[in-house]
C-alpha cells in the first residue's frame, strides 16, 4: 500500500497525466488524480496522489507545498481519510 497525499489549489488545465509528471521526480507514483465534478466534468483544482513509498511522499510534501505553479500557490499535505460526517 502507497502513501497518498493531498495536492490543492490546483489551476483547472491540470489533468491526472500532468499531475503525475508534475511529482514524478519525487519517486515511483501508483496512482495520480485530479477530482471533477461529476455532472460538469471540469476540475474541482485538487487532487491526490500515491507515491509507492512513505519517505517520497514525505519529500513531495516538504517540497512542493506553496511551490508556485502556474501562477497558484499549490497546497501539498498528507491526504486524510474521509470523514463520514
Amino acid at each position: 500500500m502507497g502513501t497518498k497525499i493531498y495536492v490543492g489549489n490546483l489551476p483547472y488545465s491540470v489533468d491526472d497525466a500532468k499531475l503525475k509528471e508534475m511529482f514524478s521526480e519525487f519517486g515511483e507514483i501508483a496512482e495520480a488524480t485530479v477530482i471533477s465534478d461529476k455532472y460538469s466534468g471540469r476540475s474541482k483544482g485538487f487532487g491526490f496522489v500515491t507515491f509507492a513509498n512513505e519517505e517520497s511522499s514525505q519529500k513531495a510534501i516538504s517540497e512542493m507545498n506553496e511551490k508556485d505553479f502556474e501562477g497558484r500557490a499549490v497546497k501539498v499535505s498528507e491526504a486524510k481519510p474521509m470523514s463520514s460526517e
